[in-house]
């Protein structure tokens, strides 16, 4: 068994900026669900929600970094999803999009956990991963 951690910091205000100033920043970041699940909300916490998911996205990245290099594979913005699910108390869940990581997830018998955080100007998220088996 091995096990990874990623973490990453974000200003709020560096995404708030480059949703409202950078054509198609949210389309390349994010997923319709998270752009649908974020817009959706009627509350002012909306880029720190962005902020948090960027975040944590690079935190995944971070943690799988040597996973993708020792299989010889990227990560882009969009071959992640996160989503908080009401049944595990509004933690985030992971879906990966791309079906070579997935496969590779699999095959290690990879466990994935996320945390977000954040406050007015930052957001936080730490990613850990485990994999059950070697390579």
């Amino acid at each position: 068994m091995k096990i990874y951690c990623g973490t990453d910091i974000i200003e709020v205000e560096r995404i708030q900026e480059a949703i409202e100033n950078t054509k198609e920043f949210k389309e390349n970041i994010f997923s319709q669900n998270e752009i649908d699940d974020i817009d959706s909300i009627k509350c002012q916490m909306k880029y720190q929600r962005y902020a948090g998911r960027f975040a944590a996205k690079e935190a995944i990245y971070k943690a799988m970094s040597k996973i993708l290099v020792e299989n010889n594979l990227n990560m882009s913005f969009l071959d992640v999803e996160i989503e908080n699910v009401e049944d595990l108390r509004k933690r985030p869940r992971i879906n990966i999009l791309n079906p070579k990581i997935k496969e590779v997830i699999h095959d290690l018998d990879i466990e994935i956990d996320l945390s977000i955080s954040h406050i007015k100007e930052n957001a936080i998220a730490m990613a850990v991963v485990k994999a059950n088996k070697e390579e």
